[in-house]
């Protein structure tokens, strides 16, 4: 059989196919221990950072001795043990009957499409007195699903300061959701005022400070109107009955003293 046949050519290609798909998958499976520990270092990295103890030059295994992660049953407002917290994805735990529910159209603010049972939250001590809550938090924006922290004072109702990790909007505009100044402009705002829906917002207009709701406004990207819009829906929803409120408001009294 001449070597320039058809036959050998499709033998040595399905060859050819085969090794590199050998050697591809080899490489997933041995990479993905680094993958899982370089995704769990970049969210504690995050977490670190929100909560405003990131420190250059500390190693970040070190700094997280610092923080106490908490399981919370969203429904309840509890702590719990179970499920445990190691290798717990609050995203993906949604999606499972145990662990999560899907939401109707209207429950859906946040266009997330299902809401955890439980969430990983993290509680910042310093000096044996706490000193930060972070609670994880994620929404639709224009083009992608925002996912982030948002780091609370003591008193659970004050903001520290917002950031996310991960987001697919468009630089220069809905992206400019990591822009630090946009980020400073969180930090002081109130959640909640009367009652039990959280009262923070982001709006269209810059907000005066003669304006009595000022505490409860942040101003929104300009040009990103539908970015601005999803990042409000999605503090209204983990801050509402379905969200975190129940818990902040057991463990805190964050909405019940207000």
């Amino acid at each position: 059989m001449s070597k320039d046949s058809m036959t050998n050519t499709l033998i040595v290609t399905i060859g050819l196919c085969l090794l590199c798909s050998l050697i591809i998958s080899t490489a997933a499976v041995s990479l993905r221990p680094l993958q899982e520990q370089n995704h769990i270092r970049e969210l504690n990295y995050s977490i670190l950072q929100v909560a405003g103890i990131y420190r250059r030059g500390v190693a970040v295994e070190t700094l997280m001795k610092h923080i106490e992660v908490r399981m919370v049953d969203l429904e309840r407002g509890t702590y719990v043990d179970f499920p445990p917290a190691a290798g717990f994805d609050m995203v993906e735990a949604a999606r499972t009957a145990d662990w999560g529910r899907a939401l109707d159209k209207q429950q859906d603010i946040a266009g997330i499409g299902f809401v955890p049972r439980y969430a990983k939250i993290y509680l910042v001590h310093e000096n044996n007195r706490l000193h930060k809550i972070v609670l994880p938090v994620y929404g639709y924006g224009l083009w992608s699903t925002l996912y982030g922290f948002i780091a609370l004072e003591p008193d659970a109702n004050t903001v520290y300061t917002l950031q996310f990790y991960q987001h697919g909007e468009t630089p220069g505009l809905g992206g400019r959701v990591d822009d630090p100044k946009w980020r400073a402009l969180w930090h002081g705002k109130k959640i909640y005022a009367t009652g039990t829906a959280p009262r923070l917002s982001v709006v269209k207009v810059p907000p005066s400070k003669s304006d009595p709701d000022f505490v409860y406004k942040v101003d929104g990207l300009s040009g990103a109107t539908l970015t601005s819009l999803g990042v409000a829906h999605m503090i209204k929803f983990w801050f509402g009955k379905l969200g975190y409120r129940k818990f902040l408001e057991k463990q805190f009294y964050a909405v019940a003293t207000k």
